[in-house]
């Protein structure tokens, strides 16, 4: 039971980075860099006017202030958007600039990098 557990989450790890998945976090990384070296913060006013879609259409990708929304524009459920967060999770773990990946009251994700 045990060795199909590992099994299983070792397979979902590998299919969870998908080329679909690496543009998506090629997009948040290049927000969170730029509210480090450009952007003092978005503002949310402005926001539609930086908001990025992934090549396939699938996420959404906008800047408010300095917190990063995070949609999954085609109709899922409230387990694909955990699943969404805790990749995002994993992917930040490490990064100082990102204080927390979270879902909001509305279903999307935020990425939290305020100060």
């Amino acid at each position: 039971m045990k060795k199909q557990i590992l099994f299983a989450l070792l397979i979902g790890s590998l299919l969870s980075c998908s080329q679909s998945k690496k543009e998506l976090y090629n997009l948040t990384d290049s927000f969170v860099e730029s509210l480090q070296t450009d952007y003092d913060s978005y503002g949310i006013l402005d926001a539609k006017d930086h908001s990025k879609l992934t090549n396939d259409g699938l996420y959404q990708v906008m800047p408010l202030g300095r917190l990063i929304n995070v949609k999954i524009l085609n109709p899922v459920d409230e387990e694909a958007y955990k699943e969404l967060q805790e990749d995002l999770k994993h992917h930040y773990k490490n990064d100082k600039r990102v204080n927390d990946v979270y879902m909001n009251t509305v279903g999307t994700i935020m990425i939290d990098c305020r100060n």
